[in-house]
């Protein structure tokens, strides 16, 4: 839960400090790419869904996901056009590490605002794919969103973050594989 926000300027830099509730909650995954399969109730499950519907409806002019990087990154790193880019608000870290359970926690916020519709669904499903019975999972939670043509370039999006960081961070390197077998089989190329 957010307690406070604190704007301030100077030497013509703008800051923005958060304080947000402490939690105990245990994350999912000590790494963002989730390896195993969580024994998560449905209602859990059911929570995540809810909660994600409800943020990609709130109204704010912050930005998670900037439309420079997207029409730049996609196509260099994906080797697909971007297209229409339809908005909507999201997490924007939206990992195994920043989820907590059995009772649905979301940690990390300092990086929520207008993404691509679909950003965390999307970016949840894909650092699962080492696990593909949670992949499955997700999938299914999500389909109302996944399986939309919205959704691609929010696809799109969290491959080409993938692949730009794969030879810098271990964990992208490890999902870098995945990844460009899912650009093959659904969208028919990689850069």
């Amino acid at each position: 839960m957010l307690h406070h926000v604190h704007d301030w300027q100077a030497a013509g830099w703008a800051y923005r400090a958060e304080l947000y509730q402490h939690t105990d909650a245990t994350v999912i995954s000590r790494s963002p790419v989730l390896e195993h399969d969580p024994a998560l109730p449905e209602a859990w499950w059911a929570e995540l869904r809810t909660a994600l519907d409800s943020l990609a409806q709130a109204p704010t002019e912050r930005v998670a996901v900037r439309e420079e990087y997207i029409r730049r990154a996609v196509p260099e790193y994906t080797g697909c056009d971007v297209g229409q880019i339809e908005w909507a608000t999201a997490h924007g870290d939206f990992h195994w590490s920043n989820l907590g359970g059995p009772d649905l926690t979301i940690l990390d916020w300092e990086g929520w605002g207008r993404a691509p519709v679909a950003f965390d669904a999307a970016q949840l499903y894909l650092y699962s794919l080492h696990a593909p019975t949670t992949a499955a999972r997700v999938r299914q939670a999500f389909t109302h969103v996944l399986d939309t043509p919205a959704a691609r370039v929010a696809e799109l999006t969290i491959c080409a973050q993938v692949l730009q960081a794969a030879d810098r961070t271990p964990f992208y390197k490890e999902l870098a594989g995945p990844v460009e077998e899912y650009l093959d089989v659904k969208y028919g190329k990689t850069a």
